[in-house]
């Protein structure tokens, strides 16, 4: 059955998102104030690529364009793929600072992501990587245009339900989310804007990994 839209909260007030057995908190005006210029910022100064991922025992062009950046040794391997880290823009740094100042959360690299309409998506998957741990913590940061995020269950593969990220937003998954639920950003024939989106992670070093 097709869940509904998870109601956004009211004054600005962080939300915790109604998952079972979750860890999932959304600040929908994390970073509204200055997120014209950070997108504007974000999109001249990553090095955009498109990944090749392998998928079905095929490798494919992925539906948007990544950068995956962080400290020399924050090397990540995901879809069967290993990406070693571009080296930390100015305004990616600053954000991880800030992150880190304000929210008390800490992080060595990042998984840049544009889309550059609402053709370029992004598939069902959790991020479950032995380099983040068993509970890792994904701070994801939005720019430009709202783009509608899904949640369901890995168990039952029932779509748990769905919230519209914003512009200068903050979602932050923690605790079981990874292990329990997959997420995904589905197509939009209706959009024409770019969104940027930045996944902030810790990858642990090989002792410290499950």
């Amino acid at each position: 059955m097709q869940r509904p839209l998870i109601p956004l909260q009211v004054d600005d007030a962080p939300l915790r998102l109604p998952l079972a057995a979750a860890d999932v908190v959304y600040d929908a005006s994390a970073f509204a104030p200055r997120a014209d210029a950070l997108f504007d910022a974000l999109h001249e100064e990553i090095p955009w690529e498109q990944h090749r991922l392998r998928l079905f025992g095929r490798e494919v062009a992925a539906p948007r364009l990544s950068c995956w950046i962080g400290d020399a040794d924050a090397a990540y391997t995901y879809s069967r793929t290993r990406f070693e880290p571009h080296a930390w823009t100015p305004v990616l740094a600053s954000l991880r600072d800030e992150l880190a100042a304000r929210f008390d959360l800490r992080f060595n690299s990042v998984l840049a992501n544009l889309y550059r309409d609402g053709r370029d998506s992004m598939g069902w998957h959790s991020d479950s990587e032995p380099e983040l741990g068993e509970a890792p913590v994904i701070a994801s940061l939005s720019f430009g245009a709202p783009r509608l995020f899904r949640f369901r269950s890995k168990e039952t593969r029932e779509l748990a339900g769905s919230i519209e990220l914003a512009h200068g937003s903050l979602l932050v998954m923690a605790g079981a989310t990874q292990r329990l639920y997959q997420h995904a950003l589905p197509r939009s024939a209706r959009i024409d804007d770019a969104r940027i989106n930045l996944t902030f992670r810790e990858i642990l070093p090989p002792e410290a990994r499950r």
